[in-house]
């Protein structure tokens, strides 16, 4: 027996993310409060995808779509296609600024599928769901935090990746840095060195052990924390830019780093009123997203707040 697909549209509103978060490489993530908006219905056939905002005429409108490419890999998880899909985004989410939109339109794609199919969110749970966005985005920093809300801490075992998700300080108010130009994932990825000194590698392990702790009792400590011997460094020379303000931030005690792989910037702390960041900058400050990839629509209305790792609904 096939499935029973939704008749009307279905909508989920995905965050921001921002990964590493300094000495967290490929590790720990934060959801930030902006926002993409999508909707999708099943058709007759064909894809159509239409984009407004962030992306608009320059990204794919057919089953090319990450956002489509996640639903459909998500409909093959729980059995069967439909014969066509009709996607509308509104994007707010930079894109290719280290913001996640690529996760945003990955879990958001997620989500669709599995609210489009009744008994969708129940056959493919919210590990299933981490699991197929992590496949599909190539590591689960950025999915986790969009997924779920709030900081995450996120890995890969043998059946795939997995999250424990965890409440930020109130004090941890965000701002970021985004710049004009445009950066890629993979060729920040080409930066970084096969190997790291033992050092360095157990210098970092510190400090994301700290910054766990800053961000969510401490934020005090959110300076120290946020050193990284891991990947910032190697990264710089491909973006002088971002290098730059991340030490300026620094220089006058704005915990500061990269975010995901750049090239924009995060500050966790207030930022002097007087800074000046250039004009190649747009400064925003975000408050953290608690509330992950919300769905609305027929076959279900919630939002997962889902501690992944011990498979619990919290």
């Amino acid at each position: 027996m096939g499935l029973t697909f939704a008749a009307g549209a279905v909508s989920v509103r995905t965050p921001a993310t921002s990964a590493n978060l300094g000495p967290g490489f490929d590790a720990l993530g934060l959801a930030l409060a902006l926002y993409d908006d999508l909707t999708a219905r099943v058709t007759g056939g064909g894809f159509a995808v239409t984009v407004t905002g962030e992306g608009a005429g320059e990204l794919p409108a057919d089953e090319k779509h990450l956002v489509v490419r996640a639903m459909l890999a998500t409909f093959d998880e729980l059995g069967e296609r439909p014969p066509g899909l009709a996607v509308e985004c509104v994007n707010r989410i930079p894109q290719a600024r280290g913001l996640g939109s690529s996760s945003a339109a990955i879990v958001g794609g997620v989500q669709l599928a599995r609210a489009l199919v009744a008994g969708g969110a129940e056959d493919l749970g919210a590990e299933g769901a981490l699991r197929v966005a992590a496949r599909l985005e190539g590591h689960p920093d950025n999915v986790a935090p969009c997924l779920l809300g709030g900081f995450t801490i996120a890995w890969t075992e043998g059946a795939g990746a997995r999250s424990v998700r965890l409440e930020t300080h109130p004090d941890v108010r965000p701002t970021v840095f985004v710049p004009t130009e445009k950066g890629y994932t993979a060729a920040a990825r080409r930066a970084l060195p096969p190997a790291v000194p033992h050092a360095d590698a157990a210098f970092n392990a510190g400090r994301s052990a700290l910054l766990v702790h800053a961000l969510t009792t401490d934020p005090r400590l959110l300076f120290p924390a946020t050193e990284d011997r891991l990947h910032q460094g190697y990264r710089g020379e491909a973006m002088p830019g971002t290098a730059s303000l991340v030490a300026a931030l620094r220089s006058v005690g704005v915990p500061a780093v990269v975010s995901g792989a750049g090239p924009s910037v995060i500050a966790f702390t207030e930022v002097p009123g007087d800074f000046r960041a250039g004009t190649q900058w747009r400064a925003e400050t975000l408050g953290v997203d608690g509330g992950g990839a919300l769905v609305k629509g027929s076959m279900v209305e919630h939002a997962e707040r889902t501690t992944v790792a011990a498979g619990r609904t919290s």
